[in-house]
């Protein structure tokens, strides 16, 4: 009986353990918040001081809203103009899209 209540406790702690693992690598938002939320903003929505002087505009912004995913993509692995870091070789290529699907969330 002990043996069972052993295995069963140990299976549920994996079967925990391995979910929020998941959870962890697929969110682009823990990338988002660790890498870009200090200029984008929590919500896409830069404060106003880093808009005015690095030029950075809000998720919701029509010309940011009609860049593609794979323009995003781009500006985001390799950087853009001298104020937007590359971030290729930083994180993961895959950390890099889920970061764009969650800023490109943030516009709706």
């Amino acid at each position: 009986m002990n043996t069972m209540i052993r295995s069963t406790l140990a299976l549920t702690a994996l079967v925990l353990m391995a979910g929020a693992m998941g959870f962890a690598q697929s969110s682009g938002e823990a990338v988002y918040k660790a890498k870009c939320q200090s200029c984008h903003g929590a919500q896409g929505t830069p404060n106003p001081g880093i808009a005015k002087a690095m030029g950075v505009k809000p998720a919701n912004d029509p010309s940011v809203k009609a860049e593609s995913e794979t323009q995003m993509i781009a500006f985001t692995a390799n950087g853009k103009g001298n104020k937007m870091p590359a971030f290729k070789g930083k994180i993961t290529d895959a950390e890099i899209k889920a970061s764009v699907e969650y800023f490109r969330s943030l516009a709706k």
